[in-house]
């Protein structure tokens, strides 16, 4: 991870939090009513986006501008704005759209500060659910909720067979493949929700997560999270996350090893 002045920590990690505040209650202002629905995809699969969707982008980005002019950002909806700045915002504006247009609460806010190409801060803010969660520097991350701050760490005190796994493959992963995998099926006995199931890892509830094509603004954000709170994180070939794709997430490297090792028929 790259690193930064703890004091340029403190300068970001402020205004993520300040911002997280600010996106509730946009929401409950604004966006809390119908909604406008299509389909990216258009008779090709479903990937659904909502008004709401490109209006917490313009709020988040308008922001960014406000307080850091030069940054690049690079959001689901609206592409990527460059500059020669080594900072570069990376947004999801509702992650678990689906979740959103059904009215299931765990959809989120995500956003993460890049260095040199380096997720160094992020956040996930849940609206509905009135919490968010945060890192502050490499090594400490946080979850907010009910105007309480606490301190996170990833669980450390799980054996093997009693590990919680959730996992999810988005119907990504061919019933062939899944197939080849059936110790890994048996293993994911805890629901998986988009960002939430990563937070709570973060939090110490969950012992694994396993999720497929997570694009960079799906994970980006979770990554300096789930790091500072000492959990680990890669694709499921072993590789930096950074790029997005299947991803495993685990509260130690004799676990992740093992688990890269399982999901490893499912790569080839």
């Amino acid at each position: 991870m790259s690193k930064l002045k703890s004091s340029n920590y403190k300068v970001y990690s402020k205004f993520i939090e300040n911002l997280a505040k600010k996106l509730t209650q946009f929401y409950y202002l604004k966006l809390n009513k119908p909604f406008k629905l299509s389909n990216k995809l258009k008779g090709k699969g479903y990937d659904p986006v909502t008004s709401a969707d490109k209006a917490f982008e313009k709020f988040i980005r308008k922001e960014i501008k406000k307080k850091f002019p030069n940054h690049q950002i690079i959001g689901e909806e609206f592409g990527h704005q460059k500059s020669k700045s080594d900072f570069k915002w990376v947004l999801d504006p509702i992650d678990g759209t689906r979740s959103f247009v059904i009215g299931n609460p765990s959809w989120s806010n995500l956003i993460s500060l890049n260095y040199k190409d380096e997720p160094i801060l992020g956040l996930a803010n849940f609206p509905i659910l009135k919490k968010y969660y945060f890192n502050t520097s490499d090594k400490s991350a946080y979850v907010s909720e009910n105007g309480k701050k606490k301190k996170i760490k990833v669980s450390k005190n799980s054996s093997f067979k009693n590990l919680k796994v959730s996992g999810a493959f988005h119907g990504s992963i061919s019933l062939k493949k899944q197939k080849k995998i059936t110790k890994i099926l048996k293993l994911m006995q805890f629901p998986c929700t988009d960002a939430l199931s990563y937070s709570h890892f973060a939090e110490g509830k969950l012992d694994v997560v396993i999720q497929a094509v997570n694009k960079i603004w799906d994970i980006n954000p979770l990554i300096p999270i789930i790091k500072a709170a000492g959990g680990h994180v890669t694709t499921w070939k072993n590789k930096s996350a950074v790029q997005g794709g299947n991803i495993l997430v685990t509260t130690n490297k004799k676990t992740h090893n093992r688990f890269i090792k399982l999901l490893k028929p499912a790569t080839m």
